[in-house]
């Protein structure tokens, strides 16, 4: 069926009309919902700024009344320091006052003794005005009776000369002779006197100390030879040892530096030379050859050079023993090598090495019965004859290598010192270095030590004999005990009994200064008085 135009043109007016209504009626509807919304957040808003604007309000206060209190502490510090500022000044014026006030009473009371001392002065000055006038008066009756007494003597004198028949210088002269000889016999008496009681005192506290060291100090009587022996077990070996046409022997002697002495000595073959490490070197090759069995100039070459680095070897370790069983630290690597080489030396028969520990060990125990420095005088006493191994020739005393040595490897200056003055080389500056002196000649002089060449022994006792046969008066002398006491016989009729203890100490003195000798020596004068009478 068909919609007429008008009615379909009305309706769609009609459709239009209603759509419109409806949609401003639901525009208004979201229109009052935004409003409400925007109400409602703007109402939020302004609360939240409300507790905001609070609680920066809250801040600005607190801040206000910290920086109030702040302020308000600083200010009541600050008066408070001018108020302690303030009290010490005032306090420091009451002393200074106080000060001024003692000052000015003190001042007062120094014018007063000042007046006091003046009158006093004063006093004085008028007292010595009248001695010095009855003094110039006591001088002028002095110088009188002076010249009184100057003329009464010439007069005593000239009637003296006259009766005694000798001038006064004469007479002068035979009392000043007489006078010199009772003083001389006095002086020489009162000299043994002192003498005698000095022994009595010091000798016997130095001997209580030298024996009471020798006793705790317990050594080997040590002898070495210049030459060793080394045993084989058939005289076959000698053969092979000598070589054709001796070329084995002539190649150990040159590559060892020693002598080896083949002859008929049964199952024994004699290593001669001066230097002990030579003849060890040479010892140990032989043996390490003759075990090998190859023995030709090359395989002794080769033995030869290995056997000399084991025995460096055993002399660093020789010497880095002996100073840790001595106790002593912080020697130089160079000193301990040559300790070691001294047990390869020896000293009129006795061992270097030996001779030095028991010298270090007697220094220590000396040393501490004196109260001095123990560890010190035990480095001298090891370290006193290092010159003896010096490795070059020089011409110097030992004890002036060796104190050359301890500078060289900075020593304490204390054993330099005792080092060089062991054998009076250089003057002693510390008391550790007479104990190295006497340790040392303990150790030298002890029966069994050392051993000296009858050549120089004997010339030894003969410059003693010549020596104290020199001085007036004696008629001989005897050296006895190996030397160690020197009798000497004086004429009774030159030599009086006081004389003869002045004589003994000359003598003594005299050893002292011109010998050498180890230990001491007794000097004994003796005067022998006879009276020969015949009955006829």
């Amino acid at each position: 069926m068909d919609i007429p135009l008008w009615l379909a043109i009305l309706a769609a007016f009609a459709g239009g009309g209603i759509g419109l209504m409806i949609g401003r009626r639901m525009m208004a509807s979201d229109h009052a919902k935004r409003e409400q919304e925007a109400e409602e957040k703007a109402a939020n808003i302004l609360k939240n700024a409300e507790l905001q604007a609070e609680t920066i309000k809250k801040d600005r206060m607190l801040e206000a009344k910290e920086k109030y209190l702040k302020l308000k502490s600083e200010f009541e510090e600050t008066t408070n320091q001018k108020r302690t500022i303030l009290l010490q000044n005032e306090t420091k014026l009451k002393q200074r006052e106080q000060q001024l006030n003692q000052q000015a009473d003190q001042q007062r009371h120094r014018e007063n003794d000042l007046n006091q001392q003046r009158n006093e002065l004063a006093q004085q000055k008028n007292s010595l005005s009248q001695q010095v006038d009855a003094l110039n008066r006591r001088r002028e009756d002095v110088d009188r009776r002076q010249q009184e007494a100057d003329r009464m003597l010439a007069e005593q004198v000239t009637q003296l000369e006259k009766i005694a028949g000798l001038s006064a210088d004469q007479a002068r002269e035979q009392l000043i002779d007489t006078l010199k000889a009772e003083a001389e016999t006095r002086a020489s008496s009162y000299i043994k006197s002192i003498i005698e009681e000095a022994k009595l005192t010091a000798t016997k506290e130095a001997k209580k100390v030298v024996i009471e060291t020798i006793q705790r100090t317990a050594t080997e009587h040590a002898i070495e030879n210049c030459v060793s022996v080394f045993n084989i077990e058939s005289d076959d070996v000698k053969g092979k040892v000598i070589g054709r046409e001796g070329r084995n022997i002539r190649a150990l002697e040159a590559a060892t530096g020693v002598e080896i002495i083949v002859d008929d000595t049964p199952e024994a073959i004699i290593i001669s030379g001066f230097d002990p490490v030579r003849r060890e070197i040479a010892r140990l090759s032989l043996h390490r050859l003759v075990q090998d069995g190859r023995i030709h100039p090359a395989r002794i070459e080769e033995i030869v050079a290995k056997t000399r680095k084991n025995i460096e070897d055993e002399i660093v370790e020789i010497g880095e023993r002996t100073v840790i069983d001595l106790g002593i630290h912080g020697l130089h690597p160079e000193l301990i090598k040559m300790v070691g080489r001294m047990r390869f030396r020896s000293s009129y028969g006795q061992n270097l090495l030996q001779h030095s520990r028991e010298v270090a060990k007697l220094c220590a125990t000396m040393a501490a019965e004196l109260g001095l420095n123990a560890k010190l005088a035990k480095r001298a006493g090891l370290l006193h004859d290092i010159g003896k191994v010096w490795p070059e020739e020089a011409e110097l005393p030992h004890a002036i290598l060796g104190m050359e040595l301890a500078k060289k490897y900075k020593e304490n200056p204390e054993v330099i010192n005792a080092i060089g003055a062991h054998h009076d080389e250089i003057e002693m500056t510390s008391m550790i270095s007479p104990i190295v002196q006497v340790c040392d000649a303990v150790s030298g002089s002890r029966p069994g030590a050392r051993r000296e060449m009858m050549e120089s022994y004997i010339k030894r006792l003969k410059e003693l004999e010549e020596l104290a046969g020199n001085f007036p008066g004696v008629t001989k002398c005897y050296a006895i005990q190996a030397g160690r006491e020197l009798r000497i016989m004086v004429d009774a009729d030159h030599v009086s009994d006081e004389k003869a203890g002045a004589l003994s100490y000359e003598i003594s003195q005299k050893i002292e200064k011109e010998m050498q000798y180890p230990g001491q020596i007794k000097v004994t004068v003796i005067r022998e008085m006879r009276a020969v009478a015949y009955a006829k």
